[in-house]
């Protein structure tokens, strides 16, 4: 069996994969872009060794944070991890936020090879977009897609050849259940916010502050440690920082529903009851038949 367990940002996915797991006697591998890179732990709420419960996890702390990695780079290292665990017989839960990872590891996702990476410094979206509808009118890309357009143009300028990489995103190559969980915006809102001051207690700041100061620039693509390393700078106040955390984080689970609502089709959604959260779990349960 291969369970996907999909929601956004703090709705429990971690908690319940790990229920389920063993009630199947499964593994996970998580489908988070941000907690497959070393050393940031508190601020992508990377699972503690003492929170997996004796369940083996793949694709956490996998990748250096001076190391590029792209969704094929994911792709290619978990499939192979899932065909294997698939040919020993095992049950496997996919874990994650980041749904171009789970895409790429569950669909007919195709990458084109790897071309030369052109920056367009200094070009606005508006214009790198106007020249990407020029090339393929019939492209899904947003305007404030900024990486999408780079990379589309990218491929182009290296090749000549546009990227329709896309093409079976909604075939899938394995069997298996979505479980979603969803919970009023509201209520998540409000569970977001504090996460984020379990964070900071955690030593969020602190160790945003390490990373910072020996250079390690990747984390300024991550939510609650981008917003730091502007305090660290100088640019705004410590009670800034952490209100943009929150407001990011918030636009963040915002941007993740319309993305999975969008691009998964056979969801089953659970309601979260934050706070009784056993409760949900039974339910999950009771319609998996365990």
């Amino acid at each position: 069996m291969i369970l996907v367990v999909l929601g956004p940002t703090g709705i429990g996915k971690s908690k319940l994969s790990i229920s389920l797991a063993k009630k199947l006697n499964a593994e996970i591998i998580n489908a988070d872009a941000t907690q497959v890179y070393k050393e940031v732990n508190i601020g992508t709420a990377k699972i503690r060794e003492e929170e997996k419960e004796g369940i083996s996890h793949y694709m956490i702390d996998v990748v250096p944070l001076n190391r590029d990695y792209t969704v094929r780079d994911y792709q290619i290292e978990a499939r192979k991890i899932l065909d294997n665990l698939i040919s020993k017989g095992k049950n496997v839960i996919i874990v994650g936020g980041s749904y171009l990872y789970l895409k790429a590891l569950l669909y007919d996702y195709n990458f084109s090879a790897e071309t030369e990476n052109f920056t367009y410094d200094g070009i606005s979206n508006e214009e790198l977009k106007e020249r990407v509808d020029s090339i393929y009118k019939d492209n899904d890309i947003h305007t404030n897609n900024r990486k999408r357009l780079v990379r589309f143009l990218s491929h182009y300028d290296s090749t000549g050849e546009v990227i329709k990489n896309n093409e079976g995103k909604d075939k899938p190559l394995y069997d298996f259940k979505l479980i979603g969980l969803t919970a009023p915006r509201e209520k998540l809102y409000e569970v977001i916010n504090s996460r984020v001051e379990d964070m900071l207690c955690d030593g969020l700041v602190e160790e945003a502050r390490e990373l910072y100061e020996r250079g390690e620039k990747r984390i300024e693509r991550f939510i609650g440690y981008k917003e730091l390393c502007k305090c660290f700078r100088g640019e705004i106040g410590v009670y800034e920082a952490i209100e943009e955390i929150r407001q990011n984080t918030r636009n963040y689970a915002k941007r993740q529903y319309t993305f999975m609502k969008n691009q998964f089709k056979g969801v089953k959604w659970f309601q979260v009851d934050f706070e009784n959260f056993q409760d949900t779990i039974k339910k999950v349960e009771d319609y998996l038949g365990l």
